[in-house]
């Protein structure tokens, strides 16, 4: 996580933590920061920002951490620019594994369980959070009723190509109708 200090950060050293019990904890960003994370992630505002859950040992040397996202952010409309709200809630698991290492190698696959990472010194919930939020933001917010145009361009004298045109199966429907028709005919 950057080390900007308007950015929140909550360090939670797990050689610290019970290893008999769970560990609660909570994240409200104040004003300030939530201003500061909507900065980091390119959005318009965050309304509201809770990340609450905990940590729990799992067998003798591994972690597990439960959590409940909850956020109300503002991004501009992809179509109109305009300001959308959208309300997201969601349950955050990973799994910290002591004998997990990552692939070497410049191409790997992606492992059947993505919520398993190595096993750090230290968890950072406060970044965690943020990079559940940017993985929870709608790709493509759009306003109710934005539609995004279609925009025609070509040389003069030239007949612009449109979306319909270049649908390799568009004209095969009307070919099929004439056909049937010939055949009701007798032809």
């Amino acid at each position: 996580m950057s080390s900007d200090p308007a950015l929140p950060a909550q360090i939670m050293r797990l050689s610290d933590l019970r290893n008999r019990s769970a560990t609660n904890f909570e994240v409200t960003p104040t004003p300030a920061q939530r201003e500061a994370i909507a900065t980091s992630l390119d959005i318009i505002g965050v309304k509201k920002l809770t990340f609450a859950g905990q940590i729990a040992p799992l067998g003798q040397t591994d972690w597990r951490l439960t959590a409940r996202l909850g956020a109300t952010v503002v991004q501009a409309c992809v179509a109109t620019l305009a300001p959308v709200t959208t309300r997201l809630d969601e349950d955050v698991s990973r799994t910290y594994a002591a004998d997990f290492a990552y692939p070497e190698g410049a191409e790997t696959e992606m492992p059947e369980d993505d919520t398993v990472e190595p096993l750090p010194q230290s968890i950072d919930v406060a970044a965690l959070m943020i990079e559940e939020l940017s993985l929870a933001l709608p790709p493509f917010p759009r306003t109710p009723g934005a539609e995004v145009g279609q925009v025609l361009v070509a040389e003069d004298g030239v007949t612009p190509l449109t979306d319909e045109d270049t649908k390799p199966f568009a004209g095969l429907g009307a070919l099929r109708d004439k056909l049937a028709k010939g055949q009701d005919n007798g032809e």
